[in-house]
C-alpha cells in the first residue's frame, strides 16, 4: 500500500508540475493479466496478444513503463461473502499491481471496488454451438440458392440471345433455308426460344438445324445446358446437406423452449450474473436450467470444446466466442447478442492515471487502432459456406459463358459464309456482281414476314 501511495503522489503532482516531472519521477508499473487466447499468450518467454499490443500502445502515449506477470490464482475477480476480492481485480485492489489489462468486464460491482477505464472493446452475451445442430427456416425461393441473382440473369441473357441467334442463322444460311420466296421459315423466333428451352431441360425440340451454322450453335447451347445443370445440383445438394438439421435454434428464447441440446457458462461470471439478475421470463429460465442441471464450465476452453462434440450449447461473451469460430470452422455464434457491456482496463480506486488512460483509450479508437488490432488477432482461416458458394458461382460458370459466346459467334459467322458462298455462286450464273446478289437475299431472309406470304397477298389483292 505504501507503494500505491507514493504512485499516487506522484501521479498528482504530474498534474500540478507538468509532464517533464512525470518523465523524471515515473516508475515501472506493475501490470498484471491472464492467458486467454488472443488477449495474452505466451511466446517463450515472452507474452503477446491483443492486451499486450494495448498495453505497449498506451505505454507510447502516456510514457510509461511496466512489468507484466501473470495473476497468480488464474482468476479474473469475484467477490466473496466476505467482500474480499479475488484475481486481478483482488490483486489490484490489495496493492500488488498498478494495473490490470485483461478482458475484464464493466461491472456495477467492480466499478465500486476498482477505477475502470472506458471500454476498450464491446461485447455481449451470445450462443456458441456446431453447425450441424442449427437450421435455418427455407423460403420459398430457396431452390433459387445454388446461383446468384447476377448469375440468374446472365442465364435469363444467354437464354435469349442464344434462341435470337438461332432464329438468324435460320434464317441466313441457304442451306435451313434455300428459297425465302416459297419455303417457309422453320426457326421463327417462337419457335428458336421454345426449342431453347427443351434444351435446357435436356427434352429437345424438334425440328432441329440441318446447316452446319445452326449445329454449331444448337452443340455449343447443349454444353452450356449440360454443364448450368450439373452446377444447379451439386450446389442445391451441398446446400440441402449442410442446411438440414433437426433443431432451429437462432437465440436465447428458442434455446430456453427446448430440452434437447444442453447449454451452459462459465462458473462464477459475469455472463452467469446478468442471467441470475434478470427479470426476462426466458432468461431466469435459461439460469434455473443451468443451476439444476450444473452445466457449467470451468473454462472458456472447455467450453469450446463441450461445444465441438455436440449437442451443447455455450454461452459466454460475443467478442471470445468470435475468436471460437475463427479458430474452429465446425462451430457458428448465434447473430443474437444481448447484455452488451464493455472490456476496460482496471486501475486502483481513485487512481490519477484513470482519466489519461481514457482518453489514450478513444484516441486509439479514433484513429483505428483498436479495429485493426482486433483484425490482426481475430483472423479466420475458415472459408465460409457462402465464400464457397459465390467461388463455384464465380468462377466455374464464367468460364463457359465464355464458350456460349465463343459457339454463338461462331454459328453466325458460318452463316454468313454460307450465304456468302451461295451468292457467289448465284451471281456467276446470273452474270451479276456478287455484292448485289448478296444484298437481295439478306433483304428477302432477313424481312420479318415470309414473301411467300407477301405474295399470296398481293395475289388476293389482284383478284
Amino acid at each position: 500500500m505504501v507503494r500505491i501511495s507514493n504512485m499516487l503522489g506522484i501521479f498528482s503532482l504530474c498534474f500540478l508540475l507538468g509532464s517533464e516531472f512525470c518523465i523524471a519521477a515515473r516508475q515501472e508499473l506493475i501490470v498484471t493479466t491472464i492467458k486467454q487466447d488472443p488477449y495474452t499468450m505466451s511466446k517463450g518467454s515472452q507474452l503477446e496478444g491483443y492486451c499486450m499490443d494495448l498495453l505497449t500502445e498506451l505505454a507510447k502515449k502516456l510514457g510509461f513503463k511496466y512489468k507484466v506477470h501473470l495473476v497468480k490464482d488464474g482468476s479474473y475477480g469475484r467477490q466473496d461473502e466476505s467482500g474480499n476480492w479475488n484475481g486481478m481485480i483482488g490483486e489490484v485492489v490489495r496493492g500488488e499491481a498498478d494495473l490490470a489489462v485483461a478482458p475484464l468486464t464493466l461491472t456495477a460491482a467492480r466499478e465500486k471496488a476498482v477505477g475502470m477505464t472506458k471500454p476498450y472493446m464491446q461485447t455481449g452475451i451470445s450462443i456458441l454451438l456446431r453447425k450441424d445442430i442449427v437450421s435455418e427456416e427455407a423460403g420459398f425461393f430457396a431452390f433459387l440458392s445454388p446461383f446468384s441473382g447476377e448469375t440468374w440473369f446472365g442465364i435469363l441473357i444467354a437464354y435469349f440471345v442464344t434462341a435470337v441467334c438461332i432464329c438468324i442463322v435460320g434464317r441466313l444460311s441457304p442451306c435451313e433455308w434455300s428459297e425465302p420466296e416459297t419455303e417457309p421459315n422453320r426457326f421463327t423466333l417462337l419457335h428458336s426460344l421454345w426449342y431453347a428451352v427443351g434444351a435446357l431441360t435436356l427434352q429437345g425440340a424438334g425440328p432441329h438445324p440441318k446447316a452446319v451454322s445452326g449445329r454449331v450453335i444448337s452443340c455449343t447451347w447443349w454444353l452450356f445446358a449440360v454443364v448450368l445443370l450439373a452446377c444447379y445440383f451439386s450446389s442445391l445438394n451441398s446446400s440441402q446437406g449442410s442446411d438440414s438439421a433437426p433443431l432451429m435454434i437462432k437465440g436465447f428464447e428458442d434455446l430456453a423452449n427446448q430440452e434437447v441440446i444442453e447449454y451452459g457458462t462459465l462458473a462464477g461470471s459475469s455472463t452467469l450474473a446478468f442471467f441470475k439478475n434478470s427479470n426476462n421470463p426466458s432468461y431466469r429460465r435459461i439460469y434455473e436450467h443451468m443451476e439444476r442441471r450444473k452445466s457449467f464450465v470451468t473454462s472458456m476452453d472447455e467450453g469450446v470444446q463441450r461445444a465441438k462434440e455436440g449437442n451443447y450449447a455455450f454461452i459466454g461473451e460475443s467478442v471470445s466466442l468470435d475468436l471460437a469460430v475463427a479458430r474452429h470452422c465446425e462451430l457458428v455464434r448465434a447473430h443474437e447478442v444481448i447484455g452488451m457491456r464493455g472490456y476496460s482496463i482496471v486501475t486502483p480506486l481513485g487512481s490519477p492515471m484513470l482519466k489519461n488512460l481514457s482518453v489514450a483509450i478513444l484516441q486509439l479508437s479514433e484513429a483505428g487502432e483498436l479495429a485493426y488490432m482486433r483484425t490482426k488477432w481475430w483472423a479466420s482461416s475458415c472459408i465460409p459456406d457462402s465464400a464457397k458458394a459465390s467461388s463455384l458461382r464465380a468462377h466455374s460458370m464464367k468460364g463457359i459463358f465464355l464458350v456460349l459466346a465463343i459457339g454463338l459467334g461462331i454459328g453466325v459467322l458460318l452463316s454468313l459464309f454460307e450465304l456468302t458462298s451461295k451468292s457467289r455462286s448465284t451471281a456467276g450464273e446470273q452474270k451479276k456482281s456478287c455484292c448485289t446478289v448478296l444484298t437481295q437475299e439478306l433483304s428477302q431472309r432477313l424481312r420479318m414476314t415470309n414473301t411467300r406470304g407477301d405474295q399470296e397477298t398481293s395475289d388476293k389483292n389482284k383478284a
